[in-house]
């Protein structure tokens, strides 16, 4: 099996990516997607790649976060149980390809804007009881979206249940991981068709988040991700974003 020289910076880009997302326990999907658009990956490929790799960090980062109690089960369980079916029936749903293009490159921009500007504010202190209907429903909406690209779910998901009061900073990372899994896992069974077609690149890619999962989930138990990197990965992500709409 053989590689381009694009497919193992594909691959490092991809790297650097689970570090950093499964630092705060996002799967990173988005930043692979990003990553896979400005390389070239043909569109048809992009979004079941994107839930694979996903689906390998948010397993590793869930295990991790949750076996150092980083997890809220109260939050987990409203979001989850709309989240699931909904991810299952985003994931049926094939978009025509300009569609597909302008609704993940304004998830990139949105999410650019959030580690950017930290629009969420919040202490990160648990101060209100978790409501389950506004859970579930966010879990819907969420979880819908994330199958119907091909994201997990935890670039929305984190900061809201955070702003909400429902649980600490360190607390969303496990259980935003456990969410995008369980996301994951439903788009990529309704988009099983697109799965036949994937590329030999994606073991390649496979290798390079295990090895970014393994670095970036040490980093978040110990440490929170530095306000820099945040903004860095910010504008990553707009630009990535407007380059998608635009290509």
């Amino acid at each position: 099996m053989e590689f381009l020289i694009s497919d193992y910076l594909t691959a490092f880009f991809i790297f650097l990516g689970a570090v950093l997302y499964s630092s705060v326990g996002h799967g990173g999907a988005s930043f692979y997607i990003a990553i896979m658009a400005f390389m070239g990956t043909p569109i048809t490929s992009i979004k079941p790649i994107g839930l694979i790799l996903n689906i390998i960090v948010s397993s590793v980062s869930s295990y991790r976060y949750i076996r150092h109690k980083l997890f809220n089960i109260k939050v987990f369980l409203p979001v989850a149980l709309g989240s699931i079916p909904a991810a299952f029936i985003g994931g049926y749903i094939s978009l025509p390809g300009s569609v597909y293009r302008l609704l993940v490159g304004l998830i990139l921009i949105i999410g650019g804007l959030q580690f950017l500007f930290n629009i969420f504010r919040s202490s990160g202190v648990v101060k209100n009881k978790v409501n389950p209907y506004l859970g579930f429903f966010a879990g819907l909406l969420i979880g819908f979206i994330s199958g119907l690209t091909g994201t997990g779910g935890g670039i929305f998901l984190s900061p809201l249940i955070v702003f909400l009061g429902w649980t600490s900073v360190k607390g969303a990372s496990g259980t935003a991981a456990l969410f995008i899994l369980f996301n994951s896992i439903a788009g990529l069974l309704g988009s099983i068709t697109l799965v036949r077609s994937l590329p030999s690149e994606i073991y390649l890619y496979i290798l390079a988040v295990v090895l970014g999962v393994l670095i970036g989930t040490q980093l978040g138990i110990k440490y929170l991700m530095e306000e820099g990197v945040k903004r860095s990965l910010g504008v990553v992500l707009i630009i990535a974003g407007i380059k998608f709409i635009l290509t």
